[in-house]
């Protein structure tokens, strides 16, 4: 009993494995699955009936979002980016994103939209926010980078009356996940092959 339970992998373990699992997807893989992770989330009522989604710029091989974001911009959805709160760390603001918008790199070195406040958005008015993460389990636990934002994000989702959905490879999933209280499981993941519900 306490071998197997010493040779579970610790979280770091995971986010190494799997975001190395993810890098080697080849670019034709890549292009392939993000298009039929696209397919797949805008035939998803809270994405397709949604106003205002949050998505994010995918990198490190994450799923790519971008012909999600091309395609919700040619159906008159209004998409939100993800920006790191200058004052309140480790928290999100999420910032109108349109072809125009002025980008900059954050210090974790992910683009975002240079921050105009008049273009953030309360969370209460978003309809959708898609989540990225570095694994996902059969039950919905969902593990990130380990800087916290999206768990403080999400913790109270349903108050604020968004829906969260994650988006994600298939590679990603693992049988199970050490999870923490502060780890928000999630109620929907779309991955290339399906549509996960909890």
């Amino acid at each position: 009993m306490t071998q197997s339970v010493l040779s579970l992998p610790t979280r770091q373990q995971i986010r190494q494995q799997v975001r190395q699992r993810r890098r080697g997807l080849s670019a034709r893989a890549q292009r392939l699955y993000a298009r039929r992770a696209c397919a797949r989330a805008l035939a998803y009522p809270p994405i397709a009936q949604a106003r205002r989604l949050a998505v994010f710029l995918s990198f490190d091989g994450e799923l790519n979002t971008r012909p999600l974001i091309d395609a919700l911009w040619r159906n008159g959805q209004q998409v939100y980016l993800p920006v790191l709160h200058p004052f309140s760390r480790g928290n999100l603001l999420f910032v109108h994103y349109s072809p125009q918008t002025a980008m900059t790199h954050n210090v974790l070195n992910i683009a975002e939209p240079r921050l105009d406040v008049r273009a953030v958005l309360p969370l209460n008015k978003l309809d959708t926010i898609i989540v990225p993460m570095v694994a996902f389990d059969r039950t919905g636990q969902r593990l990130g980078m380990g800087g916290g934002f999206y768990d403080r994000t999400l913790q109270n989702w349903r108050q604020h009356g968004f829906t969260p959905v994650g988006y994600a490879h298939d590679c990603q999933q693992v049988e199970a996940l050490p999870s923490e209280s502060w780890d928000i499981p999630l109620p929907t993941i779309i991955t290339p092959s399906r549509l996960w519900q909890w």
